[in-house]
C-alpha cells in the first residue's frame, strides 16, 4: 500500500516513521524542500535513537528510510492509496486541502486527517467521498505512542472503517474506533482538565510544578497537565478549546484568560522555547 502524508511537522513526520518502519511506501509532502529535509532529519534521528535503545537494528532504519520519499507538490498523491492529512490545526486549511485532495487523489484512495478536534463529518463534506473520509488521530510522540484514535464521521463507511482498523493495527498501534464529534473522546476529556490547570495556577491556587506533581504523585499521570500542555503546543490547545467551546455551547469549555496571553505572548510551550515552564536551556 502506498501512502502519502500531508504536513512534514511533529505529527506527519512522525506518521511517516511509523509507516515506512513497518514496511509501507510513504511520499511526505509539504510546502518547501528546506521543511521536509528538517523532517527526514527528525526521522533519521528518532530511528537512530530507537537503535541504540534496541528497538530497531540498522538494517531495519536503513530500509525504513529508503522507503520515504518527498514532495513539495500536492499531485503527489495521486498514486496513495491513503492519504493522510496533518497539516495544522487550521479547519479553513483543512477544508482547502480535503477540496484538492478529493480531486487529486485516486477515487478509491481514502481521506485520512489527523485533526485532534474538528469533526471529521465538516470535512467530508468538503468532498465527493464522504464515506472514504475518516478520522486517524495519532499521539505525540508517534512513534512511540500507542494509541490511535479512530474517528467515523457521519457518512464514514463500515469498508473504510475496517480498513483503517486493520491499518492502524499493521503499525503496531490499539485502534480504539469512535464516533465523530467536537474533540472526540481523547481531546472532549484532555482539555478541559488542562484547562482546569491552567485555572489554578491563574487564580494562584498553586504553582505550576506543584500543580503538576499534585497530579503526577495523587493520580499517577506520567507528565503534568502544565507540562503536557507545553508538550502539546498552548495554541495547539487553545485551538481545541475554542472548537469544543463553539461546538457545544459549553460553559465548561471557555478557555482560561491565562492560557490566551501566553498564547498572545508566543509562548507556546516546548516548541517556543516558553510556556508554562521555560525550555530555553
Amino acid at each position: 500500500m502506498k501512502v502519502a502524508v500531508l504536513g512534514a511537522g511533529t505529527m506527519g513526520n512522525g506518521i511517516a516513521h511509523v509507516f515506512a518502519q513497518s514496511g509501507f511506501d510513504v511520499v511526505l509532502i509539504d510546502v518547501s524542500s528546506e521543511i521536509l529535509q528538517k523532517a527526514l532529519a527528525t526521522i533519521q534521528k528518532n530511528m537512530d535513537r530507537q537503535v541504540k535503545k534496541g528497538a530497531l537494528d540498522e538494517a531495519g532504519r536503513d530500509a525504513a528510510l529508503k522507503r520515504i520519499e518527498t514532495a513539495t507538490d500536492l499531485k503527489a498523491v495521486s498514486g496513495a492509496e491513503i492519504v493522510i492529512e496533518a497539516v495544522p490545526e487550521d479547519e479553513s486549511l483543512k477544508a482547502e486541502i480535503f477540496r484538492k485532495l478529493d480531486e487529486l487523489a485516486p477515487k478509491s484512495a481514502i481521506l485520512a486527517s489527523n485533526t485532534s478536534s474538528i469533526p471529521i463529518t465538516r470535512l467530508a463534506a468538503h468532498t465527493g467521498r464522504p464515506e472514504l473520509v475518516i478520522g486517524m488521530h495519532f499521539m505525540n510522540p508517534v512513534p512511540m505512542m500507542q494509541l490511535i484514535e479512530v474517528v467515523r464521521g457521519l457518512a464514514t463507511s463500515d469498508a473504510t472503517a475496517d480498513t483503517v482498523v486493520k491499518l492502524s493495527a499493521d503499525l503496531g498501534k490499539t485502534p480504539v474506533v469512535v464516533n465523530d464529534s467536537p474533540g472526540f473522546v481523547s481531546n472532549r476529556v484532555l482539555m478541559p482538565m488542562i484547562n482546569e490547570a491552567v485555572y489554578c495556577l491563574y487564580e494562584g491556587v498553586g504553582s505550576a510544578a506543584a500543580i503538576d506533581q499534585v497530579m503526577k504523585l495523587g493520580m499517577n499521570h506520567p507528565l503534568g497537565p502544565l507540562a503536557l500542555a507545553d508538550l502539546i503546543g498552548l495554541d495547539t490547545c487553545l485551538f481545541i478549546l475554542e472548537v469544543l467551546h463553539n461546538d457545544l455551547g459549553e460553559d465548561k469549555y471557555r478557555p482560561c484568560p491565562l492560557l490566551r496571553k501566553h498564547v498572545d505572548a508566543g509562548w507556546l510551550g516546548r516548541k517556543a522555547g516558553r510556556g508554562f515552564y521555560s525550555y530555553e536551556s
